[in-house]
């Protein structure tokens, strides 16, 4: 399994991956200058007691690939991830990368996320931050349907503007930026995949990028099951 579809038009495709759960066993037997050559008990053991007393150096040899499309209010909070990135054991967000496609070269035709009706969450009671439980099911379909006129005009405009020779990192201002499809490949160490996870699987996180880290879970999970199994939470 290679690819997971999120949400309405997104999805998640593992690209590539260095390593395996055999690498984090060996980047700590290194220091006995020891080496595994097949996946054991014992080493599967190491794993877990790495994990346990934040040992997590062994984990950034592993690496893991993504090419990911999703909304631009998902992008902005994985973005994080990548400027704060270090490389100090123990900070658990280290050796990143990210590139993304630009509207400054492309005018391929703009996707949004449109949530439907029963989709559309109230505010917290307790919290000036999330999200709630479902509105009724008669304002989620006013708001689907706003959402959808706000889009197909500011879609419009921008195409029109390109018509008339605007240059297209200008033109791009007059569409709707937070339901935007956006594409980019993401790389990171193993253990900053599961830093990511371990905060973006939380009940609490915005639904929607749950729903990414539940696929870059499943993806990873391919390549490094008891790695994931220990370094990420339940």
């Amino acid at each position: 399994m290679s690819f997971q579809y999120v949400l309405d038009k997104g999805y998640v495709r593992l690209v590539n991956h260095m390593g395996s759960d055999l690498t984090v066993v060996n980047a700590a037997r290194v220091s006995y200058a020891k080496e595994s050559k097949e996946l054991n008990d014992q080493d599967k053991r190491l794993i877990a007691f790495l994990a346990r007393e934040g040992h997590t150096s062994p984990f950034r040899h592993a690496m893991l690939q993504f090419e990911v499309y999703a909304p631009l209010m998902v992008a902005r909070q994985w973005w994080k991830y990548v400027i704060g990135s270090a490389h100090f054991e123990g900070t658990g967000d280290s050796l990143e990368a990210w590139n993304e496609s630009s509207r400054r070269y492309i005018t391929e035709e703009p996707v949004f996320y449109i949530p439907k009706a029963e989709e559309w969450r109230k505010k917290p009671e307790n919290s000036k931050q999330g999200s709630g439980q479902a509105v009724v099911w008669e304002l989620g379909e006013t708001y689907t349907k706003k959402l959808m006129d706000y889009v197909e005009s500011g879609v419009a405009i921008y195409e029109q503007a390109l018509k008339d020779g605007i240059c297209a990192e200008q033109a791009r201002l007059f569409l709707p930026a937070y339901g935007m499809y956006v594409r980019w490949y993401w790389t990171a160490s193993l253990q900053s995949v599961c830093h990511f996870l371990n905060q973006r699987l939380k009940h609490d996180a915005q639904k929607e990028i749950q729903l990414y880290a539940k696929a870059i879970l499943e993806l990873s999970k391919t390549c490094f099951p008891h790695a994931l199994e220990e370094l990420v939470d339940r």
